[in-house]
């Protein structure tokens, strides 16, 4: 199968031919699904493919779709094209409220002036009953990880979910950070050679029990993503199974 760097060329290579029913195209439509999903989004998996395919929204007489929901499915897709093109740049605070931006453009938050779409958070959050970083502290405690997760070149599988605890423990913006969170990660796994992978929302609670409990046992969030991996694994060697070297060529391996 395909190699993590491997990966990345053909999602940039698919992305540029606008190659439909590819890795690409699934890998859009899951991501933004999922990670949606993850935050309250209704839209169907079905619905997030339609907006991907068509850019038109399919609806039944009977059903309704929130505006918020809509926009932000086509701002992921964005995000993850963006993601993409700058896999190989160093995580930055610039960068990183750049995706935010892009995720939360003219939502209804956006038109909120307290909201601050791309900048840090201006309000004190919390997520579930849990404290996070208060707004005037967040600059530096992002500055302080990022320092220390950039010392580490490359980062394993472990670097790469301890920065998405501590991410996700700051939670630097008003809201939008999940999904931020995810696309962070499938970033740093494509540009650090390690199989990237979708959190399923079927698996959402698994997935917040691994973050809220990691600092005492890594183990749940890290058999969730690894089990993530798997599937996207899965996926990878629909598209890209192993060949006969003689009878075909040279094989992609993973």
């Amino acid at each position: 199968m395909l190699e993590p760097s491997g990966l990345l060329d053909t999602l940039l290579e698919e992305k540029r031919m606008k190659l439909k029913g590819s890795l690409y195209h699934q890998t859009q439509i899951k991501l933004a699904f999922n990670s949606n999903r993850i935050e309250g989004s209704r839209l169907s998996e079905e619905q997030t493919r339609y907006i991907f395919e068509t850019n038109t929204l399919g609806v039944s007489a009977e059903e309704t779709a929130e505006v918020d929901d809509i926009i932000e499915t086509v701002n992921h897709f964005a995000c993850f094209d963006y993601m993409l093109e700058r896999t190989h740049e160093p995580l930055t605070a610039d960068l990183i409220q750049e995706f935010h931006r892009i995720l939360k453009s003219s939502t209804s938050d956006a038109r909120k002036e307290w909201f601050r779409v791309g900048a840090y958070k201006a309000r004190p959050n919390m997520v579930g009953d849990t404290e996070t970083t208060p707004p005037e502290k967040v600059s530096d405690e992002m500055n302080r990880l990022l320092t220390g997760y950039n010392s580490k070149i490359p980062a394993n599988f472990e670097d790469v979910l301890d920065f998405h605890v501590h991410f996700e423990k700051i939670h630097p913006f008003q809201d939008g950070n999940g999904r931020v969170g995810r696309i962070i990660l499938f970033k740093e796994c494509l540009a650090n050679g390690i199989t990237p992978f979708i959190i399923d929302h079927k698996h959402k609670l698994y997935y917040y029990r691994g973050l809220r409990e990691y600092s005492s046992e890594k183990g749940f969030l890290t058999e969730t993503c690894q089990s993530a991996q798997d599937h996207y694994e899965a996926l990878v060697g629909y598209f890209f199974p192993e060949t006969d070297t003689e009878e075909q060529g040279p094989t992609l391996s993973m």
